[in-house]
């Protein structure tokens, strides 16, 4: 799936990346608690998440995801924002809540530890 895809389907904002919403990614998570992605999450490339501060994208970048996505309209800071540049990040916003968001991409393909949809 595209990140221009995930944009339409959570009718997302682009915060920033915008010249990267062509890049294909094939899974996702969704977490509020870094520690966990830190510690369960494998070849992730999406991170869905409602916590909004420098450490998320420290930890996307660390597990070499390509885009976040903050869910409940949550914006990021200016901080996050110059961090998620420097990393080549896509950051997008949308007003869906976790669940909603996790299950749309879900249904459309996007799935996660691995898994293959059908």
């Amino acid at each position: 799936m595209k990140i221009s895809q995930i944009k339409e389907l959570l009718d997302a904002q682009v915060v920033c990346g915008e010249e990267n919403l062509s890049k294909h990614v094939y899974s996702a998570c969704g977490s509020d608690m870094m520690s966990d992605v830190l510690a369960y999450v494998k070849d992730q490339a999406v991170l869905l998440t409602g916590l909004v501060n420098a450490q998320v994208v420290r930890t996307a970048e660390m597990m070499d995801m390509i885009c976040i996505v903050f869910v409940r309209s949550k914006q990021p800071t200016k901080e996050m924002i110059e961090l998620a540049k420097e990393q080549g990040l896509v950051l997008l916003t949308t007003k869906k809540r976790m669940y909603e968001a996790c299950g749309k991409l879900y249904v459309n393909g996007l799935v996660g530890n691995g898994e293959m949809h059908d």
